[in-house]
């Protein structure tokens, strides 16, 4: 049996996926981050929830703002959500 699926609600991020914050890279500053940060590292603004500390502040990269909930990018679950956007972030 597998494990039930982890939902979101459409236009809305899964609670806790945080993989946007980890697969792709990100070349503007991030606070902690002066140098952006590589394709599969951990942002250090993402929580032991793995949600992001600066959403909804003035700082947050704009990059970071622009990334949106997609169910064809981010399926159903947060391990296809990291396979999908690190085969993008390989692909761009």
């Amino acid at each position: 049996m597998s494990a039930p699926a982890e939902i979101a609600s459409p236009g809305e991020c899964r609670p806790g996926c945080g993989a946007c914050c980890i697969a792709p890279s990100i070349s503007s500053p991030i606070p902690g981050m002066p140098d952006g940060k590589p394709a599969g590292v951990r942002c250090v603004q993402l929580d032991e929830a793995n949600l992001c500390k600066l959403f909804g502040d003035p700082r947050r990269p704009s990059v970071c703002a622009r990334f949106d909930y997609d169910p064809e990018l981010c399926g159903d679950r947060r391990d296809v959500a990291l396979r999908r956007i690190e085969a993008l972030e390989l692909a761009t």
